[in-house]
This record gives C-alpha cells, structure tokens and sequence, in this order.
C-alpha cells in the first residue's frame, strides 16, 4: 500500500493561544493560519480569544481587532469592507468566501480562518495571486472593437443585450471561485479557472465588443477551458452568488455551435 507524507516543512504544527482579557463576557475562539517566510519555521495554528462583546459582527472585524489589540504581526488583506473589491477573500469555517461579508454568528464552534487553498502563502492569510491575475490579463479584459464610436456618446446598446451582462459584470475576482476549483488545482498553470473563464464570456457576449472570434479561438484549447470537469465547486463558493460554471458551459457550447 502507497504511503503518502508530506514534506517536514509543510505540516501545520499547534501555535500561540492569546486568551481573552479579563472581564470577557462573549468569547470566541479564532484559530488562525500563521506562517512567516522569514523565520523558517513550519506553519502553526495560532488561537486568539476575542470578545465578541466589543467586535463587529464579521470575521474580518474580529481579525482587524486582532491585529489592532493583539497580534500587530498578523497579516491578511482588506480595503472596501463592503464585498465588492474582494481584498479579503480567505478560507473560513472550511469555505473561501469573504471576511468583510461572513457573519461570525453564522459559524459554530470554534471560527477557523486560512488563506485561499493551492495557493503559494507570502505570508499568514496572504496568497499569491500573480499568476491568477495574469490569466485574467491574458483574456484582454477590456472592450475591443475597430469601428469608431458614435461622436460625444457611448456605443449604444440595448437593454436585451445589456441584460445578457447580468451575472457577469458583477465578479470582484476575489479568486474563492478558481482555488476552490479541484481542476485549478491540478492544471492551475494552463486551466484558466473559472474567474478568468467567466471573465472572458463576460466579454465574448458583450453585443459592443467585435472581437468574439479572437477570443473563442483563445480559449479552444485542451487546458484553457477544457480541463473544467464541471465539478460545480466555482457556483457553490461564490459569494456574490454568480454562476462561473454556467459561463463556462455557454463557452462550449458556442464553440461547438461554430463548428456546426
């Protein structure tokens, strides 16, 4: 029988525990990811005690209190803490999902907070996302079209074909879809994933746009879009409740209908 173990400096090890002050009246236990390329040792799981008395309602409420009042080390992202710049995406109570936008109320036991899974650490809850938003500029991200603008106004459209946007136009590329992805995980290299995928039929659909050819002839390619198994992870972990693996169906579909 085939044993499998993991490299000595990747197991997670017990960590620092930071109780409560005294006088705490609702406490919780954070059990947060903390690992720092600098001092060469191995991943730990620290537990801060907060009292939830005196913190807001969401996670990422309790981890800036944290770093405010206990730890100043502890190092994650954030900026709008309204859901809709996707700074503070991580991994919480086994979900990737927004920190400004996860109630804690909505957890039991214990609040487990990681980084994004199957993604190089820079450090404690921070992920590297070079290669994530290199994808996204690989797909030309922004309106292509050769015939000039009508004068002094916006091309026009119509609300039929603006209406195809809906769905599409709201993703913050906060990456909990994609790293949720087993295929992303396997072939994250060469498979797009499906933020970047439902990216691109953003812009395949757009009825302005007049490049749709160049851009399904992009994604005709055994990995860049093929290595989607519809394994539906990217639809269940949205937290702006988008559909990526739908976009990535639609794609197929025209590249089929093309050839027919």
């Amino acid at each position: 029988m085939v044993a499998f173990t993991l490299p000595k400096n990747s197991k997670v090890g017990p960590g620092k525990t930071h109780a409560a002050p005294p006088g705490a009246s609702n406490v919780r236990k954070f059990r947060v990811y903390r690992w720092n390329p600098e001092d060469g040792a191995n991943p730990s799981i620290d537990t801060f005690e907060v009292d939830l008395a005196t913190c807001g309602p969401m996670v990422l409420d309790a981890l800036i209190k944290i770093k405010d009042e206990v730890d100043a080390t502890l190092a994650f992202r954030r900026s709008c803490r309204e859901g809709v710049c996707g700074s503070c995406s991580m991994n919480i109570d086994g979900t990737n999902t927004l920190a400004c936008t996860k109630p804690i109320a909505e957890i039991a036991g214990d609040v487990s907070v990681y980084p994004l899974p199957h993604l190089p650490v820079i450090k404690d809850l921070v992920g590297d996302l070079t290669t994530f938003f290199a994808q996204y500029a690989s797909i030309g991200p922004w309106l292509r079209a050769e015939s000039a603008p009508p004068q002094r106004r916006e091309r026009p459209q119509s609300p039929e074909d603006r209406a195809k946007l809906d769905g599409l136009w709201e993703c913050i590329l906060c990456a909990c879809c994609s790293t949720s992805c087993p295929s992303y995980w396997w072939n994250g290299d060469r498979f797009l994933g499906p933020a970047t995928l439902l990216q691109a039929y953003r812009w395949i659909v757009d009825s302005r746009d007049e490049h749709t050819g160049e851009r399904l002839d992009y994604l005709e390619d055994p990995y860049r879009l093929y290595r989607c198994h519809t394994i539906m992870s990217c639809t269940a972990t949205c937290p702006k409740g988008l559909n990526p693996a739908k976009a990535i169906a639609s794609i197929k579909s025209m590249l089929v209908e093309r050839r027919s």
